[in-house]
């Protein structure tokens, strides 16, 4: 399959999911989280606030704020494919742009340094063994990615894991993924 193949194959499996199935799952990934040295390492993490259909980050969100760390979200900027990453401090300065995406907003918010950042939690739709990814198409987090030498956690449902995908040169494998069954890579 192509990563436009796989991007639809994923959508279809995570709209299909119960919602009592998506809280559990959701949860038990993120207390894997939780018992990450890297997660226990950092003070300031980077991470995308889920949609709907996606594996539910808020347990992670509240987490962090719980042990005072420092919460970054992206904010992209189409016109330059480009995105930093922007502290948030509660959940209203966040406002929804497109597609359902929740962006800090700009004018309450400070941004992030690449440098401050401990731990990204990478979004995708599925992750392979290596550690590669097939995201929304829109190549924010490869670009971003370049420039970070921090840790690079990916969380996922186990049926969000395959063996092998298509990766281009650009693209940046994550150092785990941690899914319902543990983590890998």
């Amino acid at each position: 399959m192509d990563k436009l193949q796989w991007r639809k194959k994923l959508k279809q499996l995570l709209l299909s999911m119960g919602k009592e199935e998506r809280k559990v799952k959701s949860e038990a990934i993120s207390n894997l989280l939780f018992q990450t040295d890297e997660w226990k390492k950092a003070n300031c993490i980077g991470i995308t606030v889920s949609r709907t259909f996606e594996l539910d980050t808020s347990y992670i969100i509240n987490q962090a704020w719980t042990e005072g760390k420092i919460v970054g979200v992206p904010k992209c900027y189409s016109k330059h494919k480009q995105m930093e990453f922007r502290e948030i401090r509660s959940y209203e300065e966040l406002e929804n742009v497109y597609m359902d995406l929740y962006e800090p907003k700009v004018d309450v918010t400070s941004c992030i340094e690449p440098s401050q950042l401990n731990m990204i939690i990478v979004p995708g739709l599925v992750f392979d063994r290596e550690g590669y990814r097939i995201g929304y198409g829109g190549g924010y987090f490869d670009r971003y990615l370049q420039s970070y030498d921090g840790s690079k956690l990916s969380i996922a449902y186990t049926l969000q894991t395959t063996n092998s995908l298509p990766h281009e040169n650009y693209d940046i494998p994550v150092d785990t993924v941690i899914t319902e069954e543990g983590r890998f890579r």
